[in-house]
């Protein structure tokens, strides 16, 4: 691995290591969901939450989508999701969960 990808790598499991986005993916696992699901599924406020979709988008680790005059967030596809959904491949390493968290 390059020192480049091994610094990419660590910037990714770092966004995931702070609770609240990595329960963010998860959530987003199960299927694409619009903000105010997000929001009342973690129960967190919809400013809290937009600040940490946006740490996910720009780590590459969600995008959005315009769905009407709401924005559908999704895991990226570049962030392969295996086994159902409860593995993800974040290019460096895959990440595994049980599947009830």
């Amino acid at each position: 691995m390059s020192a480049d990808n091994i610094e990419l790598c660590v910037s990714k499991l770092k966004v995931l290591a702070e609770d609240t986005r990595l329960k963010v993916v998860l959530s987003l696992l199960e299927h694409p969901k619009h903000v105010g699901e997000l929001a009342e599924k973690l129960s967190i406020g919809q400013s809290l939450l937009s600040h940490h979709l946006k740490i996910l988008r720009d780590a590459e680790l969600v995008v959005d989508r315009r769905d009407g005059k709401s924005v559908l967030y999704e895991v990226a596809p570049e962030v392969e999701a295996m086994s159902e959904g409860k593995v993800i491949n974040i290019g460096c390493c895959c990440l595994s969960f049980p599947k009830k968290i």
